[in-house]
């Protein structure tokens, strides 16, 4: 009988990085949730979740099974992530507290497997596997040159290892005794095959047999990415699992099941003593499939089960060059497939669909729709939701591309971070993704329907748990088996893609992405006709930088707090336990917050969590402050009552100002650190100007405007140059609200000129600045209090300068309104 679905077990709200079954009953998994979930089931019923196991504060992505012992009559689960700790629980574990923590890692912990006798062997990035014996060290196995990615405990005393220098070891106690070669990318999985010796799985997308005296036996092939991971079942066939979202049942060499899945990964396998298969996939979901009649799910669930994964959209580049006209109809799917998961795709009135072959149920199953690298004025389907635009991104050439769903009313940050935290990429190709989106899309700007959320140049978070930066070293959460990310090309004879005059790809340094996409002009104000003139000013409503991924933005500042403390030199900088206590209750409000901003929590933060920001923006290395900086982005955001004291404002802005090294000497190009930093400083002053400020007390005001305006205009880059005319734009709208003193809008309204004056290149900032100089100068007619004849002079001519620098429609539209306004 062929597989299929018995159960969708949902309660992750993240991707499921490791299943375990070690009996019919029960399945262990794993998530970047920062949780592990005890499923079990009785006799004849469905499986429940039994207990959640607080098994770390990031991501969690191992988890193993320890049989019965005395103290554990059901077992242990055995958990590993990010926090380098290996914690054991006694099962049931209700409380869901671990009762051991194994020390020892010094990075992350991807992998662990336990042998009968209760041998726990883990491993790492730190690039070694460690053997535990009675909750406590037994060996270190030190050899690999890269990331321990698998681990296998054949017996309390000999172990495989895979890793990410493309090999795997043979180890007898803590000694090598055997190295095989053979692959050519990292080694992601391996698995006990009975009478013959071992299975292993790579990113090269190929699966290896081999006899423990090193011969390869076979090789399958069949994957079309990443392979990730890898079981065997009751009866000798294995399973597998990986970046192209199918598990593989191989018999007797061959592929006899495809089992595609509706998600981007399936990062893990196991398998049950009854023969079932589980999954845990990048859309949180375990799931289990069986080839028991009686234990299939019902009908309706199979259906939407298959009705899920036809509705995933396949971009083309996946399937192959295709030609509309050229394909058959809906009637090439009565002639038989030749192969298990061979595709074949259909014409179906003005779409085109990809099914691919099931031989066990001798079929054709859809798989998903094929779309185009972006949207051609039509939705598109991406995991069963739709979107304006679903790009093909190449990281690199060889590599399968990555794709990046995006709708017009998105923030480009926050599509673009949700992009390089899905596919485990680093911070440091932020900019390039949002540049590549911006390129390709219809940005919003400023007057756009709901532009508050949605600045197209800016943002909100920059960076993710995984990220790395130019001088964070090796404290920095990258993939070590790229040195950057989880993505390397298989060996194969790279095609090069047209350059683009933009820069350089990240991932590659030469090309950049591969995409078939145009470069939209950016929606203009509204449109102005001989009946019916629609004015832009005066625009009342601020723009706030707002969204954030608050755990990512966690997790990366007590990861930092944790490098500083594991150094002798550094320790005394770690956050102190009060501190600590302060910073968590701060994560705590901004994550309901962010999620809730109708409902926020009742509980306020106060001046003491805006003082522990401030210690640690002044004490903490400035290579490893921008998780702090973002922090007080959202702080002046959603928490305006805790920074209201003056004495406590004025620390807290110069705290930030230090941290973006405002007054050291300025040069062109910016350092990368430098940059980040200044940009959060920026949009954490913008965030302070929202509806609800007075400037009644503009002293303070002028000061933060005046250290503005010493920086020279000319070394910011574009999106810094957006964020600063922000502020400006900002500080107008309260404008409109209260009358400025004198003094204070007209070093406003100097500033502006000036930038309007110096602005040659990017037409966003000038935009903000001219809109703001509407603002100003609309208040000033509205309140009789006309801005200075100088200043309106001057005004005349940089207007005149601006249109023909920037001859868009809304420029030139814009600078017709202030004019009249004079």
């Amino acid at each position: 009988m062929p597989y299929k679905l018995s159960a969708a077990l949902s309660a992750h709200s993240s991707d499921v990085r490791a299943v375990v079954a070690p009996t019919d009953d029960l399945v262990l998994s794993a998530s970047r949730d920062t949780t592990a979930i005890v499923w079990t089931k009785a006799a004849g019923s469905s499986f429940t979740q039994a207990a959640t196991l607080h098994a770390g504060s990031r991501y969690i992505n191992a988890v193993a099974y320890l049989p019965p012992a005395p103290g554990a009559p059901e077992g242990y689960a055995v958990t590993g992530g990010q926090d380098t700790v290996v914690n054991v629980f006694a099962l049931p574990s209700t409380k869901g507290e671990p009762n051991f923590s194994l020390l020892g890692h010094t990075d992350n912990v991807c992998t662990l497997h336990t042998a009968e006798d209760g041998t726990i062997i883990s491993g790492s990035w730190d690039k070694t596997a460690k053997v535990w014996k009675d909750f406590q060290l037994l060996y270190d196995l030190v050899g690999h040159q890269q990331s321990v990615w698998t681990v296998l405990a054949i017996d309390g005393g000999q172990f495989l290892t895979g890793s990410a220098d493309n090999t795997i070891k043979l180890w007898k106690q803590h000694k090598n005794v055997r190295t095989y070669p053979g692959h050519t990318q990292a080694v992601r999985g391996l698995a006990l095959i009975t009478d013959i010796g071992f299975a292993s799985c790579s990113n090269d997308s190929e699966i290896r047999i081999w006899t423990m005296e090193g011969d390869c036996v076979y090789t399958l092939s069949g994957h079309t990415s990443f392979v990730y991971s890898i079981s065997v079942l009751p009866n000798g066939d294995i399973v597998s699992g990986g970046e192209d979202r199918t598990v593989r049942v191989w018999r007797d060499g061959e592929c006899a099941q495809t089992l595609v899945h509706p998600a981007i990964s399936v990062w893990t396998v196991a398998t049950t003593p009854n023969g079932d298969i589980v999954t845990g996939c990048s859309d949180g979901i375990v799931r289990v499939f069986s080839p028991e009649e009686e234990r299939w799910a019902p009908a309706d669930q199979l259906k939407a089960f298959d009705d899920l994964v036809a509705a995933q959209a396949l971009p083309a580049q996946e399937i192959g060059d295709i030609k509309k006209s050229d394909l058959p109809g809906p009637e090439a799917l009565t002639q038989l497939g030749k192969k298990p998961g061979e595709v074949k795709m259909i014409r179906r009135g003005e779409s085109v669909e990809a099914h691919q072959w099931d031989s066990a149920s001798s079929s054709w199953q859809k798989i998903g729709d094929v779309v185009d690298a972006v949207g051609s004025g039509r939705k598109q389907l991406y995991q069963g939701r739709e979107y304006d635009f679903v790009f093909d991104v190449d990281v690199k050439e060889g590599a399968p591309p990555l794709r990046l769903p995006y709708n017009a009313s998105d923030n480009p940050y926050i599509a673009a971070q949700r992009f390089l935290e899905n596919n485990e990429l680093p911070l440091s190709y932020l900019d390039e993704v949002v540049r590549f989106i911006e390129k390709n899309t219809a940005g919003a700007t400023l007057g756009s329907s709901g532009s508050q959320f949605a600045d197209p140049y800016t943002g909100a978070s920059r960076y993710q748990a995984s990220q790395a930066t130019a001088s964070a070293g090796a404290s920095d959460y990258q993939d070590p088996f790229t040195g950057a990310s989880r993505y390397r090309a298989p060996s194969a004879a790279p095609t090069p893609p047209p350059a683009v005059s933009t820069g350089n790809d990240p991932w590659t340094g030469a090309s950049r992405y591969s995409n078939n996409a145009t470069s939209p002009v950016m929606p203009p104000p509204p449109l102005a006709t001989s009946t019916n003139v629609v004015n832009v000013i005066p625009v009342r409503t601020p723009l706030s930088f707002r969204q954030a991924h608050v755990s990512a933005m966690q997790a990366k500042l007590y990861q930092f707090d944790q490098a500083l403390r594991n150094e002798i030199s550094t320790g005394y900088l770690a956050m102190y336990p009060q501190e600590l206590n302060l910073i968590d209750e701060t994560f705590t409000y901004l994550a309901q917050a962010v999620s809730h901003p109708l409902d926020p929590p009742s509980k306020k933060l106060t001046s003491n969590h805006i003082d522990a920001i401030i210690q640690l923006l002044e004490r903490w290395p400035q290579s490893q402050i921008f998780p702090l900086m973002d922090l007080s982005r959202l702080v002046l955001a959603f928490c305006p009552t805790a920074y209201t004291d003056p004495a406590l404002r004025t620390r807290f802005f110069a705290a930030l100002f230090k941290g973006a090294s405002w007054n050291e000497p300025w040069s062109s190009p910016l350092p990368k650190q430098r940059e980040t930093n200044t940009l959060f400083l920026l949009r954490s002053l913008a965030n302070v100007f929202q509806d609800g400020t007075t400037l009644k007390d503009g002293a303070w005001v002028q000061e933060v405007l005046d250290t503005l305006g010493s920086v020279p205009y000319v070394v910011l880059t574009n999106s810094l140059r957006v964020s600063l005319t922000t502020i400006l734009f900002n500080v107008s709208c309260t404008g409109l609200r209260e009358m400025l003193t004198v003094s204070l809008r007209n070093q406003l309204v100097a500033l502006v000129l000036e930038i309007l004056n110096s602005e040659k290149n990017e037409g966003e900032a000038a935009y903000r600045a001219l809109v703001a100089l509407g603002d100003i100068s609309f208040a000033a007619k509205e309140q009789s209090h006309p801005l200075l004849p100088e200043h309106q002079n001057t005004a005349r001519q940089v207007l005149a300068g601006l249109t023909s620098t920037f001859p868009e429609a809304r420029i030139r539209d814009v600078s017709k309104e202030v004019i009249a306004l004079f």
